[in-house]
């Protein structure tokens, strides 16, 4: 099916500067979409992060800079800024939509996909089955999960309505990004919870905005190769019952590209499964 390119609209993608983040940007930029590219620069892994298993790899990637993306975008002939913002600060939504409305122009898609991504647990394990470090869960690794995961989506989902009904606009789309099973999220429980936090006010924003024009939904990826695969993890997904891919960022974001397109626009309220 071809897909009609939302043109002349503007995104705003969070967590733009690698992985899912960066692939939605470069997918909407090509099919004619404007995209602000958020993102915040890590510095790299801490001391309880010291392992070989793909995760100082994973914190490398994270460390890049979104402008990267944005300049990848203009040279291919697309419109796209770069702006580096801390989602745990709740100020910075309203300072992302200032900077699209004043380069870009107003956003009508928004794709929540940040994650302030920390491995905490109930249990006193140092390590989870892939060797990741553990750490126990405490109000700062609630404290982080849930600004960046949770309380940034409802922000800016809240930022994009405000600004949309105040201008009288008729279209827009939200997509957030979700993880997590039936059971929580073990070894990721704070994770999964600020994740579960954000599927809600998603699928609130489903029904509440409706009537704006605006449709909301989440996208659950397969695992996702954004640079902490590892083979013992290609290995445990080729042998399970239930994980039957390896996705590249690419394939994630041409769903998202799909449920914000124009003929998404029947398509609201859903939790889509990629596997």
């Amino acid at each position: 099916m071809r897909i009609t390119p939302p043109a002349d609209h503007v995104a705003l993608v969070t967590g733009a500067n690698q992985g899912i983040g960066a692939a939605v940007a470069r997918t909407l930029a090509a099919r004619g979409t404007a995209v602000l590219c958020a993102y915040l620069r890590l510095n790299g892994p801490g001391p309880e992060d010291d392992s070989e298993d793909g995760s100082e790899r994973y914190h490398d990637v994270r460390a890049v800079s979104g402008e990267a993306v944005a300049e990848e975008i203009r040279a291919a002939g697309g419109r796209a800024e770069a702006v580096e913002a801390d989602l745990a600060d709740p100020d910075a939504p309203a300072a992302l939509f200032d900077a699209a409305e004043a380069r870009l122009g107003p956003v009508d898609i928004l794709v929540n996909n940040a994650s302030g991504w920390v491995q905490d647990t109930f249990t006193p394990d140092p390590a989870d089955r892939f060797g990741r470090p553990l750490r126990p869960v405490t109000a700062e690794t609630f404290g982080r999960q849930f600004a960046v995961d949770a309380r940034a989506p409802a922000l800016l989902i809240a930022e994009l309505a405000r600004r949309h009904r105040a201008r009288g606009a008729r279209w827009g789309r939200i997509v957030g990004l979700t993880s997590g099973g039936a059971l929580g999220f073990p070894g990721e429980v704070s994770y999964g919870a600020a994740k579960a936090a954000q599927t809600d006010y998603t699928l609130s924003a489903a029904a509440e905005l409706a009537g704006l024009g605006i449709t909301a939904n989440v996208v659950h990826p397969p695992v996702t190769d954004t640079g902490w695969v590892t083979d013992e993890v290609r290995e445990f997904v080729a042998s399970s019952d239930t994980l039957f891919h390896v996705a590249e960022p690419a394939e994630v974001a041409e769903t998202i590209a799909f449920l914000v397109s124009e003929e998404a626009t029947l398509v609201t309220g859903n939790v889509i499964t990629l596997r």
